[in-house]
């Protein structure tokens, strides 16, 4: 009875174990790592921290349209000398005596203490206020294509990981099957060696071959441990996590034509549009330095309260306040050149902007061509390292049964062993490289990020 439930126990915890995500494998598609990596990456999340900086630099430009509100206390001292200095001698008549009596009396306090609370609306600063604000929105405008282009560069680099994984465990079992292929011929040289049908000369010319496989199996274990270090470090894990991702590689036709690229990377490269950006920014600045040549119209107000008491109170029928508004315009009209400068600058600016743009397009175009060329120059590689598989394995598998026969020697089964693992080192790494390359591809006509059709 108890062996029953145990194994029912052991079933019930086997099925537990295969459906829950936590405790099964984790196999990584390249969706989810996209997912992964742009959650966690620092890069983005400083690009983030940028755009909340132009968004705050937009409130504070817009802030500058409101009345600004200030307010100061001061307080005054003046010597003895200045006070006496302001005397005069009135006589105060006094009903009791009839008669008049000199006192003394200063227009200066001795101590004095002022408040005072000033309103100041900007009416017109020639259009200096609007443009500024307009600045400062576009300024968002350009972090979020700036965190745009953080995300495409690190969706590339994530593909070319994860394909560089697929790779090396591709070569992997390439060296893994050539060690076995190798294991399994130096066996039957032995034996022949043995019955004394072949010379030592041959057994010892197996021996280091398969030596030579040995070393290219470590070799490419180790290409395989820092392709997954270099993968775990995009995805900011740890970089000996153990890495398991889903085989996607494959060969996929891409349909789109050369020009077709071109025409996508003209409408989504985040590069174009953030000089786009700049140029109008720059137009905006030579109309911010246009500015200067109108007169500021503003509109002030002011409270004062002022007298010789700390607390500002006031004797009985003294009046200590004062409340003012004044209506100021101010217009420097001469700087000796300076606001025709200034203007100069920022033209100087709008056209550089303009050249850097058709030179950003130049670039792309070209980005987007090497790229194409390069998928191209994969895919008949793929067509090519296929075929020479095929051609390969056949050769390798008669001249094993040639050399099991005695019709053939030993050489020729190990140069058709190189052959076939040649043929397939070169299969994986034209499959990597266009896999690579589509995706490099997609990067140049700025839709890396999104699932696009080929």
């Amino acid at each position: 009875m108890m062996r029953k439930i145990y194994i029912f126990l052991g079933i019930v915890f086997f099925l537990i174990v295969r459906s829950s995500p936590i405790l099964a494998s984790e196999v990584l598609t390249l969706e989810e790592s996209i997912k992964i990596a742009v959650e966690r990456s620092l890069s983005i999340l400083s690009a983030e921290e940028e755009i909340k900086v132009k968004e705050f630099e937009e409130r504070s430009s817009k802030a500058d349209f409101y009345p600004k509100l200030s307010t100061s206390y001061s307080y005054t001292r003046l010597d003895n000398d200045t006070v006496n200095d302001s005397k005069y001698t009135t006589y105060l008549y006094n009903p009791v005596t009839d008669s008049h009596s000199p006192k003394d009396y200063s227009s200066l306090e001795k101590n004095t203490y002022e408040l005072n609370l000033t309103a100041t609306q900007p009416l017109f600063t020639g259009w200096r206020l609007t443009i500024t604000h307009d600045l400062a929105s576009l300024g968002i405008d350009t972090a979020k294509i700036q965190k745009e282009i953080v995300i495409q560069d690190l969706v590339l680099n994530v593909k070319s990981a994860y394909f560089g994984i697929l790779q090396a465990e591709k070569l992997e079992k390439v060296a893994t099957q050539a060690v076995g292929q190798l294991e399994a011929h130096l066996r039957v040289s032995q034996a022949f060696y043995d019955e004394g049908i072949i010379a030592k000369n041959d057994l010892l010319e197996t021996e280091v071959q398969m030596a030579e496989a040995k070393l290219n199996f470590i070799r490419a274990t180790n290409r395989g441990e820092i392709a997954r270090s270099l993968f775990n470090k995009l995805l900011r894990r740890g970089l000996n996590k153990k890495v398991t991702i889903k085989d996607i590689l494959d060969y996929h036709p891409v349909r789109l034509t050369l020009d077709q690229c071109m025409e996508r990377a003209e409408l989504n490269r985040p590069e174009i549009k953030e000089v786009s950006l700049n140029i109008v920014s720059a137009k905006k600045g030579v109309g911010l330095s246009k500015s200067s040549y109108y007169p500021t119209v503003n509109l002030i107000g002011n409270y004062q309260r002022k007298n010789d008491d700390i607390l500002l109170d006031s004797d009985p029928g003294e009046d200590a306040d004062n409340l003012t508004m004044i209506l100021k315009g101010e217009w420097i009209f001469w700087e000796w050149g300076k606001k025709r400068s200034d203007v100069a600058a920022a033209r100087s600016k709008l056209a550089k902007a303009k050249y850097l743009l058709n030179e950003i397009k130049d670039n792309i175009q070209l980005e987007v061509k090497d790229a194409y060329l390069y998928l191209r120059d994969a895919e008949k590689s793929i067509q090519v390292a296929n075929t020479a598989i095929v051609q390969a394995e056949e050769n390798f598998r008669m001249n094993e049964e040639r050399y099991k026969q005695q019709v053939a020697t030993s050489t020729d089964v190990l140069d058709a062993q190189t052959l076939l693992t040649r043929a397939q080192t070169n299969y994986f790494n034209a499959l990597s490289v266009y896999n690579i390359a589509w995706a490099s591809l997609k990067w140049a006509m700025g839709i890396g990020y999104e699932t696009e059709g080929r």
